[in-house]
């Protein structure tokens, strides 16, 4: 058995958009309030499209969910509470994640934010990592490393 704050990884081949789209909806159903996944890779490794399915399924009127990157943040609300969705690419210090109220969202929404390095070390821990790679036109590889994870999410990295 692996310490509790040993990370936990799995690496997935996603070989199509629809295989990502499918992975965010089963990983959204497992999500609650205060769990933070940080999506991370270069500039069109699947961040945003992950994110977008994530949210998409768990709203429950369709609506448009576009990218953050000049608001830096959309915020949509579900049964499970808020989704904070926020791009921190143009972000300069960690201090402006504070200006736009992340730490407290970190407690109390579900939070997927891109380009997580500038957080510096406000990344709240059990934060989930996703770093996606491009691998061809369409498909991608997912690294998903969880430290300390709910048993629920323990559950899903072992079962996918």
């Amino acid at each position: 058995m692996s310490a509790p704050d040993a990370p936990l990884c799995r690496s997935l081949d996603l070989p199509d958009p629809q295989a990502t789209a499918d992975l965010a909806a089963r990983l959204g159903a497992r999500l609650q309030p205060g769990d933070v996944l940080l999506l991370e890779g270069p500039i069109g490794a699947g961040k945003t499209h992950f994110a977008r399915s994530l949210i998409q399924s768990l709203l429950t009127e369709p609506e448009d969910v576009p990218s953050p990157t000049f608001t830096l943040v959309q915020v949509y609300d579900t049964e499970k509470g808020e989704i904070w969705h926020a791009d921190l690419y143009r972000l300069t210090g960690p201090d402006e994640a504070v200006e736009l109220g992340l730490t407290e969202a970190f407690e109390t929404a579900i939070c997927l934010i891109e380009w997580p390095d500038r957080l510096g070390d406000l990344v709240p821990p059990g934060a989930a990592h996703l770093t996606f790679t491009a691998t061809g036109e369409d498909s991608r590889a997912l690294t998903l490393r969880l430290t300390d994870p709910r048993p629920d999410l323990l559950e899903f990295l072992r079962d996918i």
